[in-house]
């Protein structure tokens, strides 16, 4: 990790760094989170910081695994009922806004 080649060994001298170098005060567990587990979210602006910190780029910081992008997931087969309430119009609206596929 970026800290750790940065010889950052503890929440309390990234907490230290953060608040110094970047200006962003965290609190000890939001640091603690940082270092111990993969967050779930992560804001813009904590990535900036840490970035800053550790003069890094986000590359240094993030690994993505692209392998489940590269396969579509497969469409529910339609059952009778679905082509049913299609034809009546009742399906879905045309032109309604769809959630991006990731």
């Amino acid at each position: 990790m970026a800290a750790a080649q940065r010889e950052v060994w503890t929440g309390a001298q990234l907490r230290r760094l953060l608040a110094d170098k970047a200006g962003l005060e965290l609190s000890a567990a939001s640091v603690s989170t940082l270092l111990t587990r993969q967050p779930a979210q992560l804001k813009l602006e904590t990535l900036a910081a840490l970035c800053t910190a550790l003069d890094c780029t986000p590359n240094d910081l993030l690994e993505l695994d692209t392998t489940a992008a590269r396969t579509a997931p497969t469409p529910p087969a339609s059952t009778d009922s679905d082509t049913a309430s299609a034809a009546a119009g009742q399906g879905r609206a045309r032109g309604g806004h769809r959630p991006p596929p990731f």
